[in-house]
């Protein structure tokens, strides 16, 4: 039996990775990955030190707490207006708009000490408390991606996005770390003062993805609808076939005969007015309904232990540096963004659904057991597996979603999913806040893991055996509807 070649293995190993995918995608899916990138570094250096920064200003806990729920209160509102009328008033100029705004917010965090200063700039400008996505970015840009990938690839193309951007996440706590420490080492900087240069840092990446948004191409822009071109279609059809059967029934006929008395003008053709409003089929309302249900405990789960309060968490109960922070978290980062690779793989063979929930689960068992151990090794070992599985999730997720609705419906339903999530995920850090005051800390994390591994269970028992909507199916259901 020959053996196989080294080059028949290096093909299989970048097709499992999807690299083919992502070198062949289109100039624009690269530059959403790489605005990712950009932008999740950016949430990876502020989140490393925005809880330690409140409470360098003499901020209590479950003020800190407060101030990070109404951040997430402020990125409801600003990402639902902004998501809800993207596809109408255009993908690129929203996401032009929402990084001026997280331009803004670092500028202010940047020179601003006062405590309802900085909440204002966090609600109604992008400063991320989780080191996750904040703002009307992603799914936008999931959308965007959505339409310029085929089914087939899809997978691979949300993988790398997400690869990206925990790898952002991972460079930018680790860089912020070190550049702290570097900072604090000096005899003119303090703890606040280092602090606020890493906000400034924050403004500048803000900058970077302005430009990097403004050069999308209109190819981001929302494809026309194809109701109507099918009308058309089937107008012109019912035209040739009336002039077949007249010019063979009478050969001789004039050119423009009379119409029959009693015959009616074929009504024109209705022009769609342009709205800048999305419309969700009914079907698509259900299925929007019960995921956003499920989401949002998972949601509650992720605010309550937030990269925030983690890193609080390490550095209150084990006194470590923010240097030894970025590193742990650098390494959690890593781990998590290269498991999106094993994730994509799975998914094409064991489906998205299953591969979300078993990917999933055991993260929710090793959230809990962190607060557990009285020694740094052990907390610190239940953190890096959680990351091994932690984000598996997310990728079969976003394929998942897309492939439940409509293409016109994408950006709506996951602006919509996104509203949810951070809505329900705006509690969270209040709950954590309380039990942090109360020396309860510990206690936040068993919360936690326990709702997440019950939205596990519940996601499959509700959706097992669910069959992605084709778009002959969505077809149908828009004709029903209209009819």
């Amino acid at each position: 039996m020959a053996g196989i070649s080294p080059r028949t293995c290096a093909t299989w190993l970048m097709s499992e990775l999807g690299l083919y995918s992502i070198f062949e995608s289109s100039r624009d899916s690269k530059l959403l990955c790489l605005q990712r990138f950009v932008r999740l570094f950016a949430y990876g250096a502020s989140t490393l030190i925005l809880a330690l920064y409140l409470s360098s200003l003499g901020i209590t806990d479950a003020k800190i707490g407060l101030f990070m729920s109404m951040t997430l209160w402020g990125d409801v509102v600003i990402s639902f207006i902004l998501t809800l009328f993207a596809d109408g008033l255009g993908r690129r100029r929203i996401l032009t708009l929402g990084s001026v705004l997280m331009t803004a917010s670092g500028l202010v965090f940047t020179f601003s000490g006062n405590y309802w200063v900085l909440v204002a700039a966090s609600i109604f400008g992008v400063i991320s408390p989780s080191g996750n996505e904040i703002g009307p970015f992603k799914a936008i840009e999931e959308s965007i991606l959505s339409q310029l990938s085929t089914p087939g690839v899809r997978s691979d193309i949300f993988a790398w996005y997400t690869l990206l951007g925990n790898a952002g996440t991972a460079c930018g706590m680790v860089t912020c770390g070190w550049l702290i420490e570097w900072l604090e080492s000096l005899n003119k900087w303090t703890a606040a003062h280092a602090h606020r240069f890493i906000f400034g840092i924050y403004a500048f990446l803000g900058i970077v993805k302005l430009i990097l948004a403004m050069m999308l191409s209109d190819n981001c822009e929302p494809e026309p609808p194809k109701q109507e071109y099918q009308k058309v279609i089937e107008l012109n059809e019912i035209e040739i076939e009336s002039l077949l059967s007249s010019s063979e029934d009478d050969e001789s006929a004039p050119s423009h005969p009379a119409p029959p008395p009693d015959s009616k003008p074929l009504p024109p053709i209705p022009k769609k007015k342009h709205s800048i409003l999305p419309s969700i089929s009914s079907k698509s309302r259900t299925i929007l309904l019960k995921l956003s249900i499920l989401f949002s405990f998972d949601s509650f789960a992720s605010g309550i232990a937030t990269a925030s309060w983690i890193t609080y968490f390490f550095t209150t109960k084990f006194s470590l540096p923010e240097g030894t922070l970025g590193n742990i978290f650098f390494t959690t980062s890593i781990v998590a963004a290269l498991s999106n690779l094993v994730a994509a793989s799975i998914s094409k063979r064991i489906g998205l659904l299953k591969t979300m929930v078993f990917t999933h689960l055991p993260s929710a068992i090793f959230l809990a057991l962190i607060p557990l151990p009285t020694r740094l090794f052990p907390a610190v070992m239940f953190l890096v597996l959680r990351a091994c599985t932690q984000n598996m999730d997310q990728v079969p997720r976003q394929a998942f979603l897309a492939a439940a609705v409509l293409p016109s419906e994408r950006t709506a339903v996951m602006g919509l999913v996104n509203v949810v999530k951070t809505l329900s995920q705006s509690g969270g850090p209040l709950l954590t806040g309380w039990l942090a005051g109360m020396q309860k800390f510990w206690i936040a994390f068993l919360i936690a893991g326990a709702l997440k591994a019950g939205y596990d269970l519940a996601m499959l028992k509700m959706f097992l055996g669910f069959k992605p909507r084709e778009e002959g199916e969505g077809a149908q259901d828009r004709r029903g509807e209209a009819a």
